[in-house]
């Protein structure tokens, strides 16, 4: 794959957990065709390394990096017409650790760290006992990335719902999910208070913006949603934050994935602002 001399001025960065590659691989290139997103971050890919499609990727304009893992986790970074250049692979802290949830790459001029956050149910437990843990190596890292002062973009699937009124249909019956529980959003608090920017929220201040909707009681049909895929900003890009929005019509295939693409649009060739701009890009339906 050859690598673009320059990057796009209108960077669009996306996140989409797949929920099988191989299963679901006519919708991935159906979207990669259709919205054309610079990055694409992967997530639950289950499927070990030997079974990524990278030639239909390639065929379809993208480069790739891939961390898979036989039927559970596995992440990806797709770049367009380029080849992301790997940073790190997997988090550090935990050398015995085998299970593929994080990948980090430069690509069009930016470093983007796609992460699938486990879990945590059922909790209490020792799933929940993880879900913590990886938290708390993920605050690390993730502290270091932003004291580095590099445009970086942290984009994935973090199993957390954020709040209870504008993240979630309906909080009440999830109460008991590792999703909401108190000390998962502590630790989200807690990321969000190294400077990071929560994109989607950041031009969508008070409206639900949901990018998750299970399998059961009809969720889909009646928007009953969660939003659990978020993209997070550097302070270097955060002045650059021109949209952002959930591609639905992807959630709306048959057989779909849970999750529907999220992503942002950063205007990489403009001078920056001071403040994130208050124009707001409609969402795709």
């Amino acid at each position: 794959m050859p690598t673009r001399k320059d990057a796009p001025r209108k960077l669009r960065i996306a996140t989409f957990n797949v929920n099988g590659i191989r299963s679901r691989l006519a919708h991935l290139l159906q979207w990669l065709a259709k919205e054309q997103p610079d990055i694409a971050c992967l997530q639950e890919l289950k499927a070990v390394d030997e079974g990524f499609p990278i030639g239909e990727i390639h065929d379809a304009g993208y480069g790739a990096i891939w961390h898979g893992q036989r039927s559970w986790n596995g992440v990806a970074i797709l770049s367009r017409d380029s080849d992301p250049i790997e940073s790190r692979r997997g988090l550090p802290g935990a050398r015995d650790d085998e299970q593929s949830r994080y990948l980090e790459a430069a690509a069009h001029g930016v470093i983007v760290g796609c992460l699938y956050l486990p879990n945590g149910n059922p909790q209490p437990g020792p799933k929940f006992d993880y879900k913590l843990a990886w938290m708390d190596r993920f605050l690390k890292h993730a502290q270091g990335l932003f004291d580095s002062k590099h445009p970086v973009v942290l984009a994935g699937d973090y199993n957390v719902v954020p709040t209870d009124d504008l993240d979630i249909y309906d909080p009440k019956s999830w109460k008991k999910d590792a999703l909401l529980q108190p000390e998962s959003r502590e630790k989200w608090r807690a990321l969000l208070a190294q400077g990071w920017t929560d994109a989607l929220r950041t031009l969508y201040p008070d409206e639900k913006v949901f990018t998750f909707w299970d399998y059961f009681r009809n969720h889909w049909p009646r928007n009953a949603g969660l939003r659990i895929d978020h993209l997070l900003l550097s302070d270097e890009l955060r002045p650059r934050l021109r949209a952002a929005g959930v591609d639905r019509w992807v959630r709306d295939l048959k057989s779909a994935s849970d999750h529907a693409p999220t992503w942002i649009e950063l205007d990489m060739g403009a001078k920056v602002a001071k403040k994130v701009a208050k124009k707001k890009v409609a969402r795709k339906v």
